[in-house]
């Protein structure tokens, strides 16, 4: 509900999760300011009842940690959520009781899907090709419309020979209305490859061309604003279930309802009984199996899910973020003789992890997946993304030191960073930079010491595995604390860390 009427309700459930290291979300800071308003006369919420379920990690530096359990210290948290909700329910029951007629619904009750999916005859007129994917009106791209940025170049900044490949690819975002500053992230929208669509089609025996249009349930539910109306089945599963995603608890416990074979039926319920969390870890989340691959292993439950219940079962897919690596006060390098527009960079580590079994191919996370489509770089390739404003702040003042701390691909918002102050003609740019190697992952080495070199940067470098006794950065913070302590004491430096 609105906050303005929460005056008005006399019982609210609040549910928040923490980011980083137990800091609150945004839209939690927004609330706790709403909630100590000077004008918010005393009392106002004096009739509502609430509860508190704290969840946190004890290596957490904020207090949400003392919200623990202290019964359940290592335990996993559906042991105490499982009991809590029981507890929650039976009081809130206590002082709301059920109006005559009405009575609680039986777990074993298969809940209606939150929409309707209606097929469209398959002679029906099909629609302009830009009612299938409205264009978008000429604003700033965001995640509703974000912008089709076309490929520029795609560099491997780590040798052939190197475990990890880790690519610094460079985007064209000329005409699309896209600014940014350092410490800006670049929200890239992935989607599913082909080849996964047509499997999932073939298990749930769906025609992916067949077309929809999706209706809620209940009045007043909004439709999925990122789905055209009418939509075919093929661009549904592309673009907007999470097939690749690791299957959380709920997926099993819904996909049981539609078991109609009594082993699978048994195993679904098992992991989604708090009982069966630990099994459930060990299949899903160790070896991060896919959505798409528990659907394979559940074959006569898989094709006895009604299409409506997809976007219960399956989330949507959400956008990547990266730190943006490059300044807009520096031109990208040319594409072509002719090319002169505004490029955006950003580093991205391909994660190409081993098989799982022999029966399960590499596979890699669906991000990945949808940049690997670059890395042939053939024709004309272009990824959705748009640009939000990150919670790095570099200083103002052009006196004022920074210390960037950038192990890794930590490294590539301090790419931004220092390319805009040297545009900017402000040294003071210090920077603690570290790797495995210096043959082998060294990023933008060329790049860090030609600055060092016009003395527009100092740098500090740590390589943990080029020699017996392993380096990292904080080792030479340590062996460089004189002038870090200067920098801070005298100079007021602001110091970054990112990683």
């Amino acid at each position: 509900c609105p906050q303005a009427n929460l005056i008005n309700e006399l019982l609210v459930v609040f549910v928040c999760a923490t980011t980083g290291q137990g800091d609150p979300p945004d839209n939690m800071k927004m609330f706790w300011r709403f909630l100590f308003r000077k004008n918010l006369p005393l009392g106002s919420l004096c009739q509502l009842d609430y509860a508190v379920l704290g969840l946190g990690d004890s290596s957490y530096p904020k207090d949400d940690a003392a919200l623990l359990q202290p019964e359940f210290p290592t335990c996993r948290p559906d042991a105490v959520i499982d009991p809590w909700l029981l507890a929650l329910w039976d009081k809130i029951l206590a002082l709301y009781p059920l109006p005559p007629g009405l009575k609680i619904i039986s777990p074993d009750a298969r809940l209606p899907p939150k929409y309707t999916l209606h097929y469209l005859a398959e002679d029906a007129p099909h629609p302009d090709s830009d009612l299938l994917h409205p264009a978008a009106p000429r604003t700033v791209p965001s995640e509703l419309h974000p912008f089709a940025a076309r490929v520029l170049s795609n560099q491997r900044v780590t040798a052939e020979s190197h475990f990890q490949d880790v690519r610094l690819i460079e985007f064209d975002v000329t005409g699309s209305g896209i600014t940014f500053s350092a410490g800006d992230v670049v929200m890239i929208q992935p989607q599913n490859c082909p080849e996964d669509v047509q499997q999932f089609c073939q298990l749930l025996r769906l025609d992916p061309d067949r077309r929809f249009v999706l209706k809620p349930t209940e009045p007043g539910t909004s439709l999925p604003a990122l789905l055209p109306q009418p939509c075919t089945i093929r661009h549904l599963v592309t673009h907007y279930l999470d097939i690749s995603c690791v299957p959380r608890r709920s997926f099993f416990e819904l996909l049981s309802y539609f078991s109609t074979n009594e082993l699978e039926r048994e195993k679904l319920q098992e992991f989604s009984s708090a009982q069966g969390q630990e099994e459930l870890y060990s299949y899903c989340n160790r070896p991060r199996r896919t959505t798409l691959e528990a659907l394979w292993d559940f074959p006569h439950t898989t094709c006895a899910i009604p299409p409506e219940y997809l976007l219960d079962l399956i989330p949507r897919i959400r956008p990547r973020a990266f730190s943006i690596a490059s300044s807009m006060l520096v031109r990208a390098q040319p594409f072509s003789d002719s090319w002169q527009g505004q490029g955006m960079s950003w580093m991205f580590k391909l994660c190409l992890p081993g098989p799982l079994s022999t029966q399960s191919p590499p596979k890699p996370p669906l991000c990945c997946e949808c940049v690997a489509a670059t890395l042939c770089f053939a024709g004309d390739v272009r990824v959705l993304l748009w640009v939000k404003k990150g919670g790095m702040k570099f200083p103002a003042d052009p006196e004022t030191p920074v210390i960037m701390i950038g192990p890794g691909t930590g490294v590539a918002p301090f790419r931004a960073a220092i390319q805009e102050r040297v545009a900017q003609g402000r040294g003071g740019n210090y920077l603690f930079f570290g790797c495995r190697q210096k043959s082998k992952d060294f990023y933008c080495q060329a790049e860090w010491e030609e600055l060092v070199t016009k003395g527009f940067l100092t740098l500090f470098t740590a390589f943990s595995r080029d020699q017996a006794e392993k380096i990292y950065v904080q080792h030479r913070i340590w062996e460089n604390r004189r002038l870090v302590w200067e920098l801070l004491s005298k100079r007021s430096a602001h110091v970054y860390l990112a990683g």
